[in-house]
Order: C-alpha cells, then structure tokens, then sequence
C-alpha cells in the first residue's frame, strides 16, 4: 500500500469511537492512567539532537555527543537519554515499517542502541502521531502503531518523543486547515425535544448557558464550541479550556425523547461539524460524530433525531466537541498501547510533543511522562542553536520567558504520579542568551521539574568553562530530580496586575494568574524530600531590581505547607540554614524571613534553606 493510499484508508475510516468512557473528557480528573502507563519516574535528562544538527544528525555525530556526555561527566549527573529527532528515517516505509536512512545511520538502530548502552547511557527517538514527521518523511505513526511499536522494542530503545504535525484529525502543522471540521461543533442557533406527550423549543442565545469557556453567543446562534488552541502564548493553560452549550430541560415522566439541533456546519476555527451530546455530567454519550453537511454559513437546517433518555424533572442536555483532547489522547494512547504489545514490561519514557495544542496538562498524566505545554523554544535549526529571534522573550516561536511564564502556574498539574510539564528543550549555551540568562534559564527549568534536555553540540563544551558549570551544577540538578517529586510554585510577583493578561487573571492567586509582561520578580518555592526547601528570587526583566524582596516562613507554609516534608519542623524552627546554590556561601537566619536586596538584570538568587 502506498503512502497516499494508506492516508486516504484512514481519512475514510475516520477518527472511530472511543475505546471508554476513560478516554473521555469527563474522566480527565479522575487521576486514572491508561494501560498501565507507570508512575514515578523522575524528569529525563540526556541530550536531544534537534536544536543543534537538526534533520543533519548522523550517527557518528550521535556518537561524538555520547563520548562527550561521558567525557564531562554529565552521565554521573544523570543526562544518560541520547535522543535521536527528526531526520533519522528513511522518506518512505520498507514493507510497512520504518527503517534507518542508510548514509546518516548506516549501521542501523539496534547497533547504535548497543552502542549507546553499552556506554552506560540511554537511546531515545522520535515519531508523530501525523502521517509524516515535521520534516516531511511519510513514516508518521498514524495507522502504524501496533507495527513500529514493535520495531521500537526491537531496536531497545528507552525513549520516545512524538510529535504532532500532520495530524488527521486536527489542524496542526502541516495539517488540512479543513480539520477543523473535527475540533469545533456546528453553530447551533436552537433545539427542539419532544416526547412523551411533551414539546419544547429552546433558543441557543436566550436559554442556553454556556459552561466552561470558549463559546460564544452571537446574535442568532452559539460558536466556537470547542478546546482552546494551547500552541501560542495568547491563552491561560489554567483553569476550563473548553466550552459547551447547555440547556435546562424539565420533562414530565422519564424516558426516551428526541433532541434535534438547529445548526450550520463549517471547516474552519470556530465552526466545525462534530457533535457530541449528553446528559448530565458522567453520563452516556447519545451522539458522537458528524452531522450532514449544510449547504453554507448561512444555511441552518434541522439534525436527525438524536434519541436521549431524560428523567422526570430538570435535566442538563449538553452539546459540546471535546474531540480535540480526546481524540490526541486516544492516538497517544494507542502508540502506548504498541509499545505494551511488544513487550508487556518496558519502561520507554513517553514525551508527549504536541505543543500544547490540546491542552494535555489536562490528560497527558494518563498516557504520558511529559507533555509539551507551548510552541517549540527559539531556535535557527541546524545551525547550533543560532535563533534569529530573542531567545530571551519572544512569543512565536517561544523564548525562556514565554515557556517559563505558562509552565510556572501549571505545577498543581505535575507529579510523581502524573508526569512533568515540558517547556521544551534548554537553550544553554546556544547562541542568543548570555551567561547570566543561561543561569536563570537552568534554575527555572530545574524549580519547575522540566526534563533536562541538552541542545546543545557538545563539542563547543570543556570541563570549567561557564557552559559546563551551569549545566554541571550538582545542587540545581538536586533540586529537579529530587524524590520528592514536586514542582516549585510561584509564590509572590512583584507585579501581577501590570503584567496580567487582562482584570481576570489579575484578580487569581499568585500561582494560577498568567502573566506575561516581564517587568517583574517572581519567587518561587519547592518542597524537598529531605523537609528543606529551595527558594528562587527571578528577575525576569532587562532591567536591575534595587529594592529588595523578602517571604517569610508563614508565606511558605501557607502556600506550599500541604506539600512539605515535616512542615511543622520548617514552620517552627529558631533558626535556618541558608545555602546559595551558585555561589556555594552559607549563613544561618535567626528568623524565619528570606530576601535579596537586588537582582541584577536577567538574573536570580536560588537558595536550599533547611530548618535548624
């Protein structure tokens, strides 16, 4: 079967139903993974080859960047994962399966996985749940999971990030801008329910109530009934990120009844063709799929029946898509699934890379060991890290500060239990950020327990040059792959209703409002398993802070204390050691209050502070 016709196979099969009711929106929290997906594993360190060599990576070059991990002695600090990205395979499958381009990888997967491990480190790759990788080769996963999951366990791997272009069933990159026909819901302008000797028409703009966010009521009908796009920084990842159409419907005796909805169906953002509706929360889905195609935006016509069960009195009908979070968990999923199929004990870390697109802090702890919370970090592929964009702050593609700014209220999302939000790979030591903002970037990263990918040529590294020690730091590392296992969380800004995006997220909690102005100082504090806890004081501005900034323990306690080791130990001490962890200097508090007195532009003052 040739490509094209393998795609055209599954365009007209469709997205299919799903597999549960645990694939579902309305199971997303109850804490419940999917097909023994294990827990507890610590974020991934090692290396990943994108940033730096892009689709040019090589196997010798593969090679060279493990002998120079174990060389500095970045392995003994835990970056075993050597990840091979995009530009590995060969353009089409052999046979059905993937394969390794011959000239770049001319001794095949398998070998350099013996290679790698046989040097005491880890070998990662890469895929798509699309029908093509990013860079375009037709080897996407999509249809092919039960194989290459096989292919996978075959060739030992211990890593797997997939990616996200050329979905099916969204508009992703390099996806039909069409697929938006399975991401939103029609605009629906009323519905009708009878039965039972019971009629009723119901208005979506005067009695229908919208829930969650997203959709809109427009003079004649409702839109936009959908998932948030979480690709761009323009979007809070807090809070609900979806919105439905619900309406109050009081029948006479329980029973069976017809629902039929006014709407218009569409292809574009906003205005799609799937429907899903239920009633109640937790309840069966009685319609879940296309509507027949209208004639135009214009053009309302009535659905076929949809049969529904209410019970007598008030019920809640609700019309909504969650497809867009459903439908990338199932195909996440199902190349877990092919995994587990091949070899029912691995321990593959699988790094979810959809970019945030289906808001997956929502579901990803369920299939997932990371998830990717925003668009790609800056970078000029392939030419060692040259951006061409500011490195520092930058919306599209994301800088330091675009991924800090969402990752650092999404820490009530992370956990041992759950997985790690995943701001994309570190930039240090890359060209566009200094020295000084490579040390904030490695302690933000660290604070919020992200997976400490290198990106880096790793030749351009010597053992006591500045690059070395920020990614050598013993003490930062500690503090990510610490077993406690819990993400720092903001807990004073110096400016939140300047850089709020707007009065709503000015008037939340510290450590859910989205900020991202960055003329501000952030602190943030995380518990440590040994009932210490370590305090970062950030300056995200280009600009020195001289007036100084202080918490104290009742702060702490206050909003970290439930996640604390023998908080009550820290809450009441009579002193507290104090240890700088770039510095290494150390002083002892006599009370129960932590500051700076300034920050220089760019940069931060992390300290471990343990009760005496």
């Amino acid at each position: 079967m040739t490509t094209q016709e393998r795609v055209e196979k599954l365009i007209e099969q469709g997205p299919g139903k799903l597999p549960g009711a645990e694939y579902r929106y309305d199971s997303f929290k109850t804490g419940e993974v999917l097909l023994g997906k294990k827990k507890n594993h610590l974020p991934a360190m090692g290396w990943n080859s994108w940033n730096a060599f892009g689709s040019g990576n090589t196997e010798a070059l593969t090679k060279k960047m493990a002998e120079k991990l174990v060389e500095l002695g970045l392995d003994q600090l835990g970056y075993r994962y050597v990840v091979l990205d995009d530009g590995c395979y060969k353009p089409e499958r052999i046979d059905g399966k993937i394969s390794n381009e011959e000239v770049k990888f001319p001794s095949g997967f398998r070998a350099l996985a013996d290679a790698l491990h046989g040097m005491g480190l880890k070998f990662g790759m890469y895929n798509d749940i699309g029908t093509n990788l990013c860079a375009g080769a037709a080897v996407g996963t999509c249809g092919q999971e039960q194989i290459d999951g096989k292919s996978y366990i075959d060739w030992d791997i211990d890593f797997l990030k997939v990616d996200n272009c050329y979905y099916l069933w969204d508009n992703a990159t390099f996806s039909d801008a069409a697929n938006a026909k399975y991401v939103y819901a029609p605009r629906i302008r009323s519905i009708l329910i009878r039965g039972n000797g019971f009629e009723t028409g119901y208005s979506a703009v005067k009695d229908g109530v919208l829930v969650g966010q997203g959709a809109k009521k427009c003079e004649e009908y409702v839109e936009n009934i959908g998932t948030f796009d979480g690709t761009g920084p323009a979007e809070s990842p807090v809070g609900e990120r979806s919105g439905e159409l619900c309406f109050s419907v009081n029948v006479p005796e329980s029973g069976e009844y017809d629902l039929i909805v006014e709407y218009v169906s569409g292809e574009e953002p906003g205005c799609g063709s799937w429907l899903q509706a239920a009633v109640g929360g937790q309840g069966e889905l009685f319609f879940d799929d296309f509507l027949p195609k209208t004639d135009g935006p214009d053009h309302f016509a009535w659905s076929p029946v949809i049969r529904i069960r209410l019970e007598k009195g008030e019920n809640s009908v609700r019309l909504m898509n969650h497809r867009r979070q459903e439908n990338t968990l199932k195909s996440y999923a199902v190349m877990l699934n092919g995994l587990n199929e091949a070899k029912t004990d691995h321990d593959v870390i699988l790094s979810i890379c959809e970019w945030g697109k289906t808001q997956p802090q929502n579901w990803g702890y369920k299939v997932g060991d990371s998830w990717r919370i925003l668009n790609d970090i800056t970078f000029r592929v392939g030419s060692d890290g040259d951006p061409g964009f500011g490195s520092w702050e930058n919306d599209y593609t994301a800088g330091v500060t675009s991924q800090y700014n969402k990752a650092v209220i999404m820490d009530e999302f992370a956990g041992l239990d759950k997985g790690w939000n995943d701001p994309d790979m570190l930039m240090i030591g890359m060209n566009g950020l200094d020295e000084v903002m490579c040390r904030s970037h490695m302690t933000m990263w660290c604070m919020m327990n992200s997976p400490l990918m290198l990106g880096m040529d790793l030749r351009r590294v010597e053992k006591g040059d500045w690059m070395y020690r920020i990614i050598s730091n013993r003490e930062l590392i500690a503090l990510n792959q610490d077993a406690l296992g819990v993400q720092a969380k903001r807990i004073y800004t110096s400016n939140q209703s300047g850089s709020a995006l707007s009065e709503e997220e000015a008037g939340k909690p510290v450590d859910q409002a989205y900020l991202r102005g960055n003329d501000r100082v952030d602190v943030l504090a995380k518990p440590l398993s040994d009932g210490s806890i370590a305090l970062s004081f950030l300056n995200l501005s280009g600009e020195k802070k001289t007036e100084g900034y202080r918490v104290d323990a009742d702060l702490i306690d206050r909003l970290i204390g439930r996640k604390m080791v023998n908080r009550q130990d820290f809450a009441k001490a009579k002193s507290y050691r104090i240890r700088n962890l770039w510095t290494g200097e150390e002083t002892v508090a006599g009370s129960g209050s932590f500051g700076v007195d300034a920050l220089d532009a760019h940069d931060q003052v992390t300290y471990r502070i343990t009760p005496v």
